[in-house]
């Protein structure tokens, strides 16, 4: 599957930042890890970190698929708002879910000191703003559910949007939590520190075939190598649904344009990460050189040939948004570019087990805040290699 089109920004301000191997020598390890996003990054991270011998392969060139068309807005924020989300899986699972997704940004923090990567981590504040006064209501709702289930949140008035920020909104949470970063630059960074510590990585190395034997699983590469494992995690994300016996997302085409270098972005701005209760949604950021980067107009993916096709009117769309929710901002586009994401029922991620798959594991962050799920993800699988719990597990299962 073609997951993104054109070239993003994220590409060329970076690079190619380290160069692997394709496989062509069959290898034995512990854990194999397929896919060299960001996700199978920081897999392969934790993998290392408790000592295990792992080998990590991608198809494309490394973090050349859906991390390179992600926005690298780091939330807390569940696609479903906390107080949905508990009329769907209950109080428990909810709340522990976005304290999950809040404590991951914390935790990246850390990952991104450790290795020394230069991704521009940045910690921010997010804006959840209303696109109408009808939808105000309901977000001052979730609002109190977040404030009284113990998340640093303030409400914001239209009147204090604009004078703060030059926004248009009829009302806003403003979360303490929220981080931006570049996860292409991450991603490389992980994957070489790692390979400093026995990681073998090779990429444009095609997983072919599978056999699940009763104590192994048995991977054939299309370069006719094989890789032995006692444990295989796929960190393949949308492409994930063509390999399971059932649909558990929906696949969406999104699109993006960043701006050129501004001279005089606010502090407040560039301090802030933006999304709006629109259907779809528009979400805004600053880079860390100055930019910003605008996103949004999904629907509903039918195919990359068709989705390519709309770029052009997508991104004249989101600029005409653009300007009215801030007229005074002269924004002139530099790039711009698409790529497939998928929603879950719940907005919740799979990661763990699946019945079909003899000693496989998943770790699939669906949605809107996919690295943080995927921060999650990397402990919680590793917890569950090693034959410990956790409660979370339950929340994220397959079969859900």
């Amino acid at each position: 599957m073609n997951i993104r089109s054109n070239e993003p920004y994220w590409l060329v301000k970076n690079g190619i930042l380290h160069a692997y191997p394709s496989l062509r020598t069959s290898q034995t390890c512990e854990v194999l890890i397929v896919g060299g996003g960001i996700t199978g990054a920081l897999m392969a991270h934790s993998c290392v970190k408790n000592g295990l011998d792992t080998v990590l392969v991608d198809k494309r060139e490394i973090a050349n698929g859906s991390t390179l068309a992600t926005t690298s807005m780091l939330q807390y924020e569940i696609d479903v708002p906390l107080y949905q989300l508990i009329k769907k899986i209950g109080q428990e699972g909810a709340v522990a879910s976005y304290k999950a997704c809040r404590d991951s940004i914390g935790q990246l923090a850390e990952i991104v000191q450790e290795v020394q990567s230069a991704c521009g981590f940045e910690a921010k504040e997010s804006l959840y703003f209303a696109h109408s006064k009808k939808d105000a209501k309901w977000l001052r709702t979730e609002f109190e559910t977040r404030l009284v289930n113990g998340f640093e949140v303030d409400w914001l008035t239209g009147e204090t949007i604009k004078q703060r920020y030059g926004l248009f909104a009829d009302g806003g949470i403003l979360s303490a939590d929220g981080a931006s970063v570049d996860a292409f630059c991450l991603t490389h960074d992980l994957l070489h520190y790692n390979a400093q510590k026995g990681l073998q990585v090779y990429d444009k190395t095609e997983l072919k075939k599978v056999k699940y034997e009763s104590d192994h699983v048995l991977a054939q590469m299309h370069t006719g190598a094989s890789v032995k494992a006692k444990h295989i995690i796929y960190c393949t994300g949308y492409e994930t649904q063509e390999l399971l016996p059932n649909t558990i997302v929906k696949l969406k085409s999104t699109y993006a344009m960043v701006s050129e270098r501004m001279e005089h972005l606010s502090d407040a701005l560039a301090n802030t990460l933006f999304w709006n209760t629109d259907t779809p949604y528009l979400y805004m950021r600053s880079t860390a050189d100055g930019r910003l980067l605008v996103g949004g107009e999904d629907e509903n993916f039918k195919n990359a040939l068709k989705r390519d096709a709309l770029l052009d009117l997508k991104q004249r769309k989101l600029f005409k948004t653009f300007q009215k929710l801030m007229p005074d901002i002269h924004f002139i586009t530099d790039f711009s570019w698409c790529g497939t994401f998928g929603e879950t029922k719940d907005g919740l991620p799979y990661i763990g087990t699946h019945p079909k798959f003899r000693h496989s594991y998943f770790c699939l962050g669906f949605g809107g805040n996919g690295i943080t799920f995927s921060v999650i993800g990397a402990q919680l699988l590793v917890q569950q290699i090693k034959g410990k719990t956790n409660p979370l597990a339950h929340y994220f299962r397959f079969g859900r």
